[in-house]
């Protein structure tokens, strides 16, 4: 069995995913594929060198992160592009790593963490979906704690996100992580027994 873990940003998707792993799920992460496509000797760093230059390389052949990021967020138009190239590669890899782990132990649970899962749903086939939830309030408050952000600036955050009641809502599971550490253990017990995983 495969799940699609999702949530928002600050809901607590890495405790609920390193519990899972815990308890002997298999984890595909969404953002360290994003990484090991952008390393040296990949071809979609050598896209990308292709399409945004050489100046946006460090002079060791790594990806200079702060360069690219200030030139895609003062031109948006050139973050599709970035997106083309990457978007795609990455979907491959997670449903190749899928894959590759149901087929090692198809009794093993298969978690696919991956932070925009929602906004790109038609990319991705999982049997479920699960969401990290916490209301608005709560995401808004961690958001500023965690990243030292103002209102403003943590709001703009959420906003460039799909709202996470839409995503409540379209969830297969949801674990509430808006109470305390045990009440989310709980949850994820009762969903780990309820798919006779223990």
């Amino acid at each position: 069995m495969n799940i699609g873990l999702t949530g928002g940003i600050a809901t607590g998707k890495s405790t609920v995913s390193a519990w899972l792993v815990q308890h002997g799920a298999a984890l595909v992460d969404a953002d360290l594929i994003a990484r090991e496509i952008m390393m040296p000797g990949h071809p979609v760093l050598q896209q990308v060198r292709e399409r945004f230059g050489a100046h946006m390389l460090n002079e060791d052949g790594t990806l200079n992160r702060k360069q690219l990021g200030e030139h895609i967020f003062t031109h948006p138009e050139e973050r599709q592009a970035l997106e083309g190239i990457t978007h795609p590669a990455i979907r491959a890899l997670i449903h190749s790593r899928v894959a590759e782990l149901e087929a090692a132990d198809p009794q093993r649970l298969v978690i696919a963490d991956i932070p925009l899962l929602l906004e790109a749903r038609d990319a991705y086939r999982f049997d479920e979906i699960m969401v990290v939830y916490v209301p608005r309030e709560i995401q808004l408050q961690r958001l500023m704690q965690r990243d030292g952000l103002t209102a403003e600036q943590a709001e703009k955050r959420l906003a460039a996100q799909m709202d996470i009641e839409e995503k409540k809502r379209i969830a297969d599971i949801v674990i509430d992580n808006s109470g305390t550490p045990e009440q989310t253990q709980q949850q994820l017990q009762q969903f780990w027994e309820s798919k006779r995983l223990v």
